[in-house]
């Protein structure tokens, strides 16, 4: 490991910190929790614990850097590219859908590798349809073969841009044209911080 564990355990600490304080049960997550497991040197453990929490209700930017950090020197690429992942979801937004790939000579990269543009319904200045960028990450699967399908999630390079995307929506994944893949938008989570939408763009 090039960093001291000392600094991995400093991020942990700081990160279980940052995890919002709420009347606990017996299947939360508690700091107590997180400052055991790191008593005891089960690093990737207590790591592992803080991104399930991430799952089960929001957690602040700040936390996801955190946590990025301690996986990236703990060596887990998997848990960096996710903890970086989600705090692009906090930043830029997500959109959550049923994806099915059509014809498509390889897999799909599912990882937050791929960044396709998407025809969301938008247009261009002269009436043309309009593609928009958005990554890719497959939950629960690394690829996705031609024909099968996955839960999608999508972080758009520019939120304004999908803020008339609603759950229901029928959207395409383009490397050209045909589309290579369809999908329906299942969920909406986009900054709170975005200009109210202008009505004439729906």
């Amino acid at each position: 490991m090039a960093n001291h564990p000392m600094d991995v355990v400093e991020l942990l600490e700081t990160a279980a910190l940052l995890t919002p304080e709420e009347t606990a049960t017996d299947n939360d997550l508690t700091v107590r929790d997180v400052w055991d497991l790191l008593a005891h040197d089960e690093w990737e453990t207590a790591l592992t614990m803080l991104e399930g929490a991430g799952n089960a209700r929001p957690l602040p930017l700040a936390l996801w850097e955190r946590l990025a950090d301690a996986a990236r020197q703990l060596h887990l690429d998997h848990s960096t590219a996710w903890c970086h992942w989600r705090a692009s979801e906090i930043r830029n937004g997500m959109i959550r859908a049923d994806l099915t790939l059509g014809a498509r000579g390889a897999p799909v990269p599912g990882h937050g590798i791929l960044r396709p543009v998407w025809d969301i319904g938008n247009l261009s200045p002269t009436g043309e349809p309009a593609v928009n960028v958005a990554a890719l990450w497959l939950e629960n699967t690394r690829s996705l073969a031609p024909g099968d399908r996955a839960t999608a999630r999508l972080v758009p390079l520019t939120p304004t841009q999908w803020q008339h995307v609603r759950p229901g929506r029928r959207i395409t994944m383009h490397e050209g044209r045909p589309a290579i893949a369809t999908a329906v938008v299942t969920e909406v989570h986009l900054p709170t911080s975005l200009p109210p939408l202008d009505p004439k763009s729906t």
